[in-house]
């Protein structure tokens, strides 16, 4: 009895989640042809792992199979800029807009100010658009407004453009921290986007749809595979370590998602057919698992801090086709708890033995 209690309690413990990674297996960049990943194959009920390329995905799953796809939108959402009053750098986060403002993660050298002024620089390193500060937050965040917004700009290309086209204009592709210390070429704009990528609103990518291509997608809907598509915009949290050793005790960001009835109605017939309901990444698992707490699937709106650690009781999805996740995050944790402790810490070992590629860019697991 005692051995039991032991071992749930060790699940709940972040150091139970840690690893050594060698730093080599870091993917730096996608692979030029993103089906071309390498896609390891883990079977909960043979407890079996095997290897494969996610080109072949659709020898793994079955007509009537349904895939669930986070159809959200990067934003490019890290600015640089030059403080006006002491020309220090400058850098920030947005995590939200109200269209007439920003807020922010802002950091610098120094103390700052509300009602400074900085320079907001475009990727070419050009300065773009003031941006003023304008209310100090808790937590590291700040409130600012592009002044270009209001007209109050010599650039005639911003005067008056909506904040959703001007963070283009002088906003960066948010990159881990794990990829060239967040630095973005200009190859990431199309590389950390889904080719399904529609609703704007992401600052981070849903990184195990980063392997789709548009042909293999064809593909799988030829063979008879379902599409469904919802949303869940990647916020802050994923950029987060979890700060307490006691998972319960962690307390997770809370992330805007939403599933239609259209894409509720998908999966429920491809359930009553007995099809199986694929999770493409731990963020349309997250929003299935959310929208389907009371053991019905049903469409949803609004917020989730769904955290799903060992204990959890899963409803709705049967697959998760995921990426591999760094030591000690929720996202291994959901894993784990989803494909089974012992079978994915066996799966993470065989991946760094077989020198498979870890994190955003690098290759897939599909555990079903």
């Amino acid at each position: 009895m005692e051995s039991g209690s032991s071992q749930i309690e060790s699940e709940h413990l972040l150091s139970s989640y840690d690893f050594e990674l060698p730093k080599e297996l870091i993917a730096q960049e996608p692979l030029p042809n993103r089906s071309d990943a390498r896609l390891m194959v883990v079977n909960r009920a043979g407890k079996s792992i095997s290897h494969t390329h996610i080109r072949d995905i659709t020898r793994e799953l079955l007509p009537g199979d349904c895939l669930v796809l986070n159809d959200t939108r990067v934003v490019p959402a890290q600015l640089v800029g030059q403080r006006e009053s002491t020309g220090g750098r400058w850098q920030g986060l947005v995590v939200q807009s109200d269209g007439s403002q920003w807020k922010m993660l802002a950091k610098t050298r120094g103390k700052i100010s509300v009602g400074e002024l900085v320079d907001l620089h475009d990727r070419q390193g050009k300065p773009r658009c003031k941006l003023a500060l304008t209310a100090k937050l808790d937590n590291g965040f700040w409130t600012g407004r592009p002044l270009c917004a209001i007209g109050e700009t010599e650039d005639s290309e911003l005067a008056g453009r909506p904040l959703a086209e001007i963070i283009h204009v002088v906003g960066r592709v948010p990159l881990p921290h794990y990829i060239r210390g967040g630095n973005m070429v200009d190859s990431d704009l199309k590389n950390y986007q889904t080719v399904f990528a529609k609703n704007e609103g992401a600052i981070a990518a849903p990184t195990a749809g980063l392997h789709f291509t548009k042909p293999l997608l064809e593909k799988l809907i030829d063979r008879g595979i379902r599409i469904a598509p919802l949303t869940l915009h990647v916020g802050i949290g994923t950029f987060r370590p979890v700060s307490t050793e006691n998972l319960n005790e962690h307390q997770m960001h809370r992330e805007y998602c939403s599933i239609s009835q259209s894409t509720v109605d998908i999966i429920n017939s491809c359930r009553n057919e007995s099809g199986r309901v694929v999770a493409v990444g731990t963020t349309s698992m997250r929003v299935l698992e959310t929208a389907a707490k009371s053991g019905d699937l049903l469409p949803w709106e609004g917020e989730t801090d769904l955290f799903i650690k060992p204990g959890f009781q899963f409803n709705v999805v049967d697959a998760l086709l995921t990426n591999f996740h760094l030591p000690k995050s929720t996202l291994l944790v959901l894993v784990r708890t989803f494909g089974g402790d012992s079978l994915i810490k066996q799966a993470y070992e065989e991946a760094i033995e077989e020198q498979y590629r870890f994190f955003s860019y690098g290759d897939a697991m599909l555990i079903s």
